[in-house]
């Protein structure tokens, strides 16, 4: 069986109830996309670091529940995990606002179990992380991950890496034009989009786009429903289902998507059937409030 190691962040969710109130939850791009695989029947672990406080405890209970192994999870004393709260507006379109600056996640490459933790992808079929991983990592402990994977990399493992692109982690655009660059060149694949790409790249088409992107095989996300596959050089459109339900909150929408690729790619189907099948269940997951939708509204396969 196939098995993929998701890296990063999993915060405290408080997304609005009724009467002003909020509900708490979890969630974070990574983490939702390795509960989204472990639905899928991937065989997935997470690899993050928390405290040693209860709200710790219950993330990873819930995500143990989800079938999301956390053996690589480090645990920190003292620490504590990060919270962001969800905004929606009446398109469901979501904004994000976050207290996360002394997590526990961002010592993740400084730690006296990190060597065990990055020489243990060389293990899996898959190694996924985004660009949000990037973002909390100091400079130092960035070089260190990308050396990882490029070894990890050597030994057989596919790096998937998603371009998800929140300017408050990237103060100076430079640095995360770089620290992309590093990400694609070390991918074999990577899963963009517009909205992702055009704050660091204003006013380029798709095409121009694409051209930065190093990887065999890249998604690119487009404004509308629809992407852009390339595999070996090969661009292919591949067009959405519409969706019939009214969007209530398009979080976890990209993350859902990765999943479904993934899933669909190590269960041998081909990158536009694969693209289709992360339109399809982000389509299911933006009519749900929060980033992981029930497990009862969770479609019976990934694509029709």
């Amino acid at each position: 069986m196939s098995r993929v190691a998701c890296i990063g962040e999993c915060m405290i969710e408080l997304r609005p109830a009724a009467s002003g109130l909020y509900s708490r939850g979890f969630g974070g791009d990574t983490l939702n996309t390795a509960v989204y695989l472990a639905r899928l029947g991937v065989e997935v672990d997470y690899i993050t670091a928390l405290g040693d406080d209860t709200l710790s405890e219950e993330m990873i209970a819930g995500w143990q529940a989800e079938g999301v192994g956390t053996a690589t999870v480090a645990r920190l004393k003292g620490k504590l995990p990060g919270i962001y709260l969800i905004e929606t507006d009446v398109k469901g379109e979501r904004k994000f606002f976050h207290w996360r600056e002394s997590a526990a996640a961002r010592q993740l490459m400084d730690l006296p179990e990190t060597e065990d933790i990055l020489r243990s992808f060389a293990g899996y079929d898959v190694v996924y992380l985004s660009a949000i991983t990037l973002s909390i990592l100091k400079e130092t402990g960035r070089e260190r991950l990308m050396a990882a994977l490029g070894q990890a990399r050597a030994k057989g493992a596919r790096i998937a890496f998603d371009t998800n692109f929140r300017a408050r982690g990237w103060p100076d655009l430079n640095v995360a034009r770089k620290v992309f660059g590093d990400a694609f060149a070390v991918a074999d694949i990577v899963l963009a989009s517009t909205e992702d790409l055009l704050p660091l790249y204003p006013s380029e088409n798709d095409e121009r786009l694409l051209a930065r992107i190093s990887a065999d095989e890249v998604v690119l996300k487009r404004g509308e429903p629809a992407s852009i596959v390339r595999v070996d050089g090969k661009a292919q459109p591949v067009k959405a289902e519409p969706v019939t339900r009214p969007v209530v909150d398009t979080t976890a929408a990209g993350d859902s998507f990765a999943a479904a690729y993934v899933a669909a790619r190590l269960n041998g189907a081909g990158p536009a059937d694969a693209a289709r099948a992360g339109h399809h269940i982000a389509g299911v997951v933006v009519c749900y409030p929060g980033a992981i939708i029930p497990r009862e509204a969770m479609p019976a396969r990934a694509s029709k």
